[in-house]
């Protein structure tokens, strides 16, 4: 097709791809990404001219004196709920739809829905997009033997890359596909009908979304092809993940761009908590202490961001969900070990329920059951949007960093998750399980946030008053190799992959400037490096 350049089919996946790449397809493809080219490059642009200007200014975000006409309206509500969103008390996150099996067992699982993610628990390679949207097409159009019809299943969030990701495997007009793009756009071209249809859908996560002028993008693109596939107005749904401090400031005017096609906010801790290194972590006030033992939801910053979400989203009729529990059951259900993550995550997803969410995430699908009866005893109904905090959320109260130290043992894990990470990467894979919990994108980017912090304020450990420097982490990245080499039981070429994995950890914690996302990096800087290791 003229202008379209597209890499050939992955190996093992050539009928997949051909379903899915149809010339139809292509076409649509090519118009979603010429009509918004040029709008994908504005939203970058002004993120890069905010954080200049924050910079240059040594100024802190704030609520938009300009936009308080849409704060201080008390009319204006988004669409209904549809009758499928109305109730998701659990969903079951991170769930790579590239992953068939643990896909389908979610599927027949008594989760209210599924975030099938393309982002943070994924790995972008070309095989991994193209068996994930061609697994969702199968099971949207009822095509695999033993999964029932997409209306009597968890309903599917679908969550494509956020904009800082490109597809290398397609070229329009002489430029790489936004990843998003490409995600939304094969998706939506191939099961948005039948989602609508079954009144299931198509439902959205939006990741990074990090003002209101990127909610009004989407909202653009959302009108742009239910007038391509013949669909009213409003048929499409869309939760925003608040993962950025600067959205935070910006939650009302996000739902009010997407007042149609709004399914309300999403909140989680590590995305979130990152985001105050990414926009200012060369500033001494906002360093973030230990995450293993200082940073949790109960900290004033992230309570407050809480409080805000789910008053905003309440106030406004939308729905408030909370992060996941990455926590996983170990397979003895009668040992001590059991019971005490079923106390941990009903500990932690109590508070959240006691703030108002209306739903929340885990990981391990044998969490689902305990969950949802966590739910029921303590909410009445299928959501508490009646529940609206009676909470005033200061600037103050979002920006101040709880206060604490680092330890050796945070350290470390920090550069043991960020290691692993780029390693499960180079096998394409975007999540790994480490100490009992899963970790993806979310907790390498604190953890390799973290460590670059702390580096860059030279702080003193806890323990023996050691300073945080770039020989430390040398010698700590070499001894956390070593013990995960062992651990792993690693045959020498794994341990060569993992020392490469190494190498760019520290690559990326010693650079003078901050890099923006750990996945850019490794997709940009280091593509897909891993098929050559």
């Amino acid at each position: 097709m003229d202008k379209v350049e597209l890499s050939g089919p992955p190996s093992g996946l050539e009928s997949e791809f051909n379903t899915l790449l149809t010339p139809g397809a292509i076409h649509f493809l090519k118009e979603l990404t010429s009509t918004f080219n040029e709008d994908v490059d504005t939203i970058l642009w002004h993120r890069t001219a905010r954080k200049v200007q924050l910079d240059l200014t040594n100024s802190s975000p704030d609520f938009a004196l300009a936009n308080s006409h849409v704060r201080n309206d008390p009319s204006w509500r988004v669409s209904p709920v549809p009758r499928r969103l109305q109730n998701r008390h659990v969903d079951i996150g991170d769930n790579a739809p590239c992953k068939t099996e643990r896909f389908h067992r979610a599927l027949l699982s008594s989760a209210q829905g599924i975030q099938v993610d393309f982002d943070d628990g994924n790995c972008p390679t070309f095989f991994n997009q193209i068996k994930g949207i061609f697994n969702i097409y199968q099971v949207v159009h009822n095509k695999v033997s033993g999964i029932p019809p997409i209306s009597k299943v968890p309903v599917l969030m679908l969550r494509p890359r956020a904009w800082n990701m490109v597809e290398h495997n397609m070229m329009i007009n002489g430029r790489e596909v936004p990843g998003p793009l490409f995600d939304y756009g094969l998706l939506m071209y191939h099961t948005g009908r039948k989602l609508y249809e079954s009144e299931s859908g198509p439902f959205f996560y939006l990741s990074k979304v990090e003002s209101s002028l990127e909610a009004k993008l989407w909202n653009d693109i959302f009108v742009w092809t239910e007038n391509k596939l013949n669909l009213p107005v409003g048929s499409i749904k869309a939760t925003v993940l608040i993962e950025s401090v600067l959205a935070s400031f910006e939650m009302e005017e996000i739902l009010y761009e997407l007042k149609e096609h709004s399914a309300g906010l999403n909140c989680g801790i590590w995305d979130y908590s990152a985001s105050f290194v990414n926009k200012f972590g060369h500033r001494q006030e906002f360093l973030l202490p230990d995450r293993s033992k200082y940073v949790n939801m109960e900290k004033l910053f992230l309570k407050s961001y809480m409080d805000l979400l789910v008053q905003t989203c309440h106030r406004r009729g939308a729905l408030a969900t909370g992060g996941m529990a990455a926590l996983l059951l170990p397979e003895n259900r009668a040992s001590q070990d059991y019971q005490n993550v079923i106390e941990a995550v009903t500990r932690l997803k109590l508070f959240e329920i006691s703030a108002g969410v209306d739903g929340f995430m885990v990981y391990d699908i044998d969490l689902v059951a305990p969950m949802q009866k966590l739910f029921q005893a303590h909410t009445k109904g299928p959501n508490q949007l009646h529940v609206i905090p009676d909470v005033t959320v200061s600037q103050s109260d979002l920006l101040s960093m709880p206060v604490g130290g680092v330890t050796l043992y945070g350290l470390k894990y920090n550069i043991a998750v960020g290691i692993q990470f780029i390693d499960a990467w180079f096998k394409g894979e975007g999540h790994f399980f480490y100490c009992g919990k899963v970790e993806d994108s979310a907790t390498a980017e604190i953890s390799r946030s973290q460590v670059w912090q702390w580096i860059r304020h030279q702080v003193r450990l806890e323990e023996d008053n050691r300073t945080v420097t770039r020989s430390l982490v040398q010698s700590l990245v070499k001894e956390v190799e070593c013990e995960l080499a062992v651990e792993l039981s690693f045959s020498e070429l794994e341990k060569q992959r993992l020392h490469v994995a190494a190498e760019i950890f520290l690559e990326i914690v010693l650079k003078r400037d901050f890099p923006e996302f750990i996945t850019t990096y490794l997709n940009l800087d280091h593509t897909f490096l891993g098929s050559t290791i």
